[in-house]
């Protein structure tokens, strides 16, 4: 009997489709490259009385399939902490819980964008949104931004062209506050201007304000969707950074017709219910004093890292000192190729990502960003201090 012939897929993909590796993570010895929290500071034992408590006074409900919008009363709870927090004007019902803001932010890709349409982003943006974006075939273009966030006169050059080339620009994704990757916190004058000049043009503006709660310094500054009243903002946040990623929690804020829209591309359903129990419990009782602590750590992880690039890069290289958030951006002189460096750093130790792979046109290989969040403070001083080395070895170090 002849071998059977393994079936082939190979005529039956669909277009859009692309082929995603498995491949499990990679740590450096001095892991800067992905944005994990602290691991020290998880609420490990707070979320595990929280889950008891939950469940033995709603563990029947798992009998049933959540609801696709997510646990009520964490919805409730979330509205409630972006009116006190964000000046926000909403109840439960503008507010849908997602497996993370990736997934809200996917949702509103689908909902908004054909192929071929345009959205502006930073000129330096976050990676998992760009992918996301480039793979419904969103063209990706960036706004020059200074330590205010965009510049407005590019912000209104750039939207005057592209409509002048007759391409639907469908809306502007932003970080406002502490921005990934670049760090700084757009201000409050240029908020109310990327409005104005947004609505001249008709364009949404999607706020990820996923970051906010990790201020620990300086003034906070109102959500971009407080200052609004027409439903021009959407809005999306995550449980991720202020309790862990791995609970797979995020939501996503928007008026009624875009949520309808964008529900028709959730996936699975409602979010799982035995974590968002074991969050709503937690965060009614502990949440703001486990955002201090946590807060408090991360400070003194920052103040290490630029301890470091200060001794080592002093004179070198420039950096944004960062209010809150998680990222440092360090800017090298014109013509070091920190792209074709990182791999080779990886394998001596440091992981990082350069600039290129924030940029939607490729720009700022002399650019990296460092994330001060996962490691302890010793391990950030000596893991830049590290990097330093690995560069002098390879002949890439400036001349300071």
């Amino acid at each position: 009997m002849p071998a059977s012939q393994p079936f082939s897929y190979d005529k039956l993909f669909a277009k859009n489709s692309q082929v995603s590796t498995r491949a499990p993570s990679r740590h450096a010895k001095y892991d800067f490259a992905v944005a994990y929290p602290d691991p020290d500071n998880l609420p490990l034992e707070g979320l595990v009385e929280s889950l008891q408590t939950a469940l033995e006074r709603e563990g029947r409900d798992l009998a049933y399939y959540p609801e696709v919008n997510g646990l009520a009363s964490l919805r409730e709870w979330v509205a409630e902490k972006l009116a006190r927090d964000r000046n926000m004007k909403l109840t439960a019902d503008d507010v849908v819980l997602t497996a993370g803001s990736g997934e809200a932010i996917s949702m509103v890709i689908q909902a908004l964008t054909d192929p071929g349409d345009v959205c502006l982003t930073e000129e330096y943006v976050y990676l998992g949104t760009m992918r996301q974006m480039r793979r419904f075939g969103s063209e990706v273009v960036s706004v020059k931004c200074d330590d205010q966030g965009f510049i407005s006169s590019d912000l209104r050059a750039t939207l005057k062209k592209l409509t002048g080339q007759g391409k639907k620009v469908k809306y502007v994704y932003t970080i406002p506050s502490f921005q990934n990757p670049l760090g700084w916190s757009m201000s409050l004058p240029r908020r109310k201007e990327l409005l104005t000049i947004t609505k001249e043009y008709g364009v949404p503006v999607f706020e990820d304000d996923c970051y906010w709660d990790l201020r620990f310094e300086g003034e906070d500054v109102t959500s971009i969707h407080s200052l609004d009243e027409t439903g021009q903002v959407v809005y999306c946040g995550s449980f991720s950074k202020i309790l862990a990623p791995g609970m797979r929690l995020g939501y996503l804020v928007a008026p009624k017709g875009l949520l309808e829209r964008a529900l028709s591309f959730k996936a699975g359903g409602g979010v799982n219910q035995f974590a968002a129990l074991a969050v709503d419990e937690y965060v009614r009782h502990h949440l703001h004093e486990h955002v201090d602590v946590q807060n408090e750590a991360l400070i003194v992880k920052r103040d290490a890292m630029l301890a470091a690039l200060g001794e080592n890069f002093g004179g070198i290289a420039k950096w944004r000192v960062p209010k809150g958030g998680l990222y440092m951006w360090v800017t090298f002189p014109e013509g070091t190729d920190m792209a074709a460096m990182q791999e080779t750093a990886f394998n001596e130790g440091v992981g990082y990502y350069n600039g290129s792979q924030f940029s939607p046109e490729g720009r700022g290989k002399n650019c990296i960003r460092l994330c001060f969040g996962h490691p302890d403070a010793k391990t950030n001083y000596d893991g830049v201090t590290e990097l330093a080395r690995i560069m002098e070895r390879h002949g890439v170090m400036p001349a300071g």
